[in-house]
């Protein structure tokens, strides 16, 4: 009785510090973590309902977002992140997870390999055979709303005792997991309508420049996250600092280009390579994205407004706008030639030096209306030449340590 006592005391601490998260993915995979912790299960994954196109009609489905597998993870090498299949499930009666996503309540199965004859699911063989894990208990729970709406479904899996041994969810956990859930399910709430304006604000950027999309920005906000984890573990940074900033980083790298909605529709949606003179004006985007943080309310503003304005700067200080007044747009510093002095090295926010990289990136991987995507390793080569010049090196260093992990986010939001 103890143990659950404690373990109703660390939920109330748990409702407080998801409640300071503000990015909807770094919130889902905290989640998904917590939740297992709650109860000792050893793998688990998070699926939100979306609606996606099927057969010329709009269906809703549920989404992987994130997996989990301790086991499995202890075989990689250090700093590499579980792979796992991005597939949608149908919401039916087919599959555990559907199955709790059609009757919006918990499913909590002893054995998976040795199913009630009368159970409507099934349990597919071929992930275990794939994976060499043996999934033996699992518990899904519905993320739903208090009006009874299902935003999502948590699926944990393999409940474990101190000495390791894979034990069935029981009733307590059932419910622990439950209320947690139903706590979650309040502050995803609130995520999911931050994304819902961002991704708003970006589908303006998107009616006046088809390139800025809500998968781009969603690669580059993922990359930058992946990069910084890199930087922030060689830095030694404490554990608080490290959340507070990966969360509003991620949202500000999604606003890294949203100033592009200022600059005129002749320039953004040319079909070709723009000439010096529009090139000048296009640059200009970084100015107008920053003004619009002007008078910062917040960290968020802050980081926000200087990713805006200085993701195109570069390490040796031949990039834009270099230094000029973030609301004016007005020189600062200046060269001999009159011009505003490029920011270099240290002098650019971290924020923008990483999202500089991101960008990049993913602008290299992509088509465009003047160039197809490059080759993987045509890519990897530029960014490296580039160190130095164009990016801070040890942030390369950071990116080219969490390739394993970018890739995947690719595969998360594909064009």
């Amino acid at each position: 009785m103890v143990v659950k006592k404690i373990t109703y005391r660390s939920l109330i601490s748990l409702d407080y510090e998801l409640n300071q998260i503000q990015d909807l993915d770094l919130l889902l995979e905290r989640i998904l973590l917590e939740a297992r912790r709650v109860v000792h299960a050893d793998a688990g994954s998070i699926y939100v309902k979306e609606l996606v196109w099927e057969q010329d009609r709009k269906v809703e489905k549920l989404r992987i977002k994130y997996a989990h597998n301790d086991t499995l993870q202890k075989k990689l090498p250090a700093g590499h992140k579980l792979v796992y299949s991005v597939f949608s499930l149908d919401i039916n009666e087919k599959t555990i997870s559907g199955y709790c996503g059609v009757t919006k309540e918990p499913v909590n199965v002893p054995d998976v390999y040795h199913l009630p004859p009368d159970a409507p699911y099934s349990f597919n063989t071929s992930y275990d055979l794939i994976s060499g894990y043996k999934t033996i208990s699992t518990l899904a729970i519905p993320l739903k709303t208090a009006d009874g709406r299902l935003i999502g479904v948590i699926q944990i899996i393999n409940a474990k005792d101190k000495k390791g041994r894979i034990l069935p969810f029981s009733n307590d956990d059932e419910f622990l997991i439950s209320h947690f859930a139903a706590n979650a399910t309040v502050i995803l709430q609130r995520a999911f309508t931050t994304r819902a304006m961002i991704l708003r604000l970006i589908k303006m950027s998107e009616l006046r420049d088809p390139r800025e999309t809500g998968t781009h920005v969603n690669r580059v906000a993922g990359y930058a996250v992946e990069i910084y984890d890199k930087w922030a573990v060689r830095q030694h940074i404490p554990d608080t600092e490290w959340e507070r900033f990966r969360d509003i980083l991620r949202i500000g790298a999604m606003l890294h280009d949203v100033g592009k909605v200022a600059i005129s529709d002749i320039i953004l949606k040319k079909p070709a390579r723009l000439i010096p003179e529009e090139y000048l004006i296009m640059q200009r985007h970084t100015i107008y994205g920053a003004a619009l943080f002007d008078e910062p309310q917040s960290d968020l503003d802050v980081i926000s407004r200087d990713i805006a304005l200085t993701h195109h700067e570069n390490w040796d200080g031949t990039g834009y706008p270099g230094w000029v007044d973030p609301v004016t747009g007005q020189p600062i510093k200046t060269d001999p030639d009159g011009k505003p002095r490029g920011k270099k090295g240290e002098e650019i926010p971290l924020g923008g030096r990483i999202v500089a990289i991101a960008d990049v990136y993913d602008a290299l991987c992509s088509k465009r209306v003047y160039k197809e995507p490059w080759a993987e390793e045509q890519v990897l080569a530029e960014i490296r030449q580039l160190s130095g010049k164009k990016f801070d090196p040890v942030l390369v260093e950071c990116f080219f340590e969490s390739l394993h992990n970018i890739k995947q986010i690719r595969t998360l939001y594909p064009e």
